[in-house]
Formats: C-alpha cells, structure tokens, sequence
C-alpha cells in the first residue's frame, strides 16, 4: 500500500489532470439517458470529487487547499453548463461535490497519519 501511495504522490499532477479530464467529459457529454450503473448520482459525484482531491491532497504541494478550492468552483462551473449540452445542472449535484473534495482530502490526511505512523514504529 504504502508504495501505491508513493507513486500517487510522485505523479499527484498527471493523477489530477487525468481525473479533471475524465470528470469534464462524463459531466458535459451529451447524453439521452443515464447509463444504468450502481449507486446514486449523487453517490457518484461524490467518489467522482473524492478521486480528484486525493492525489493532491496526499501530495500537499504549496497552495493544496487553494486548488481544492478550485476543484470546488470547477464542480460549480460545471453544473452551470450543463444545461447548455443537453444535461441537468443540479445544486444537490454541487453539495455532493463539495463532500467529495472534503472527503478526497480527508482520506488523504489519514493516510498520510497511517504512513507516517508506521515510520516511527520501532522494528
């Protein structure tokens, strides 16, 4: 586990940009209906934000809650144009954004605890 968490850590920028990119793209791809899969919408834009935030905020580079700040006006942005590409902007959807940030950010801090932790274990 511990080296997973390095290699998010090293490549935290191309994790983010890649998780920003797919995020985008499923939020403002025209679509008729919602594909059929497990758990909630808001379910899903909660994991959707989490995912985002944590490479970050694991890495904790200079101005990390400034950028969660950002990832958290983008999910507003988004949902104002929705609209405009055939899908539905949805505030609930925002909220479930903001506590996906909050929540990437928080799994983070407990693993870097966790990590941290076990460096100072004797052994």
């Amino acid at each position: 586990m511990t080296r997973l968490l390095n290699i998010i850590k090293t490549y935290w920028i191309v994790f983010t940009l890649a998780a920003l990119a797919a995020i985008t793209l499923l939020s403002l791809s025209p679509l008729e209906q919602l594909p059929p899969v497990p758990g909630t919408d808001k379910t899903h834009h909660l994991i959707a934000y989490a995912f985002l935030m944590f490479p970050t905020a694991l890495r904790k580079p200079k101005h990390w809650l400034l950028l969660g700040l950002a990832f958290m006006a983008y999910s507003g942005a988004i949902e104002l144009v929705q609209p405009y590409v055939n899908r539905y902007g949805e505030w609930l959807d925002m909220l479930a954004n903001v506590t996906g940030v909050v929540f990437g950010a928080l799994a983070a801090e407990a693993f870097n605890l966790l990590s941290s932790g076990r460096k100072n274990l004797p052994g």
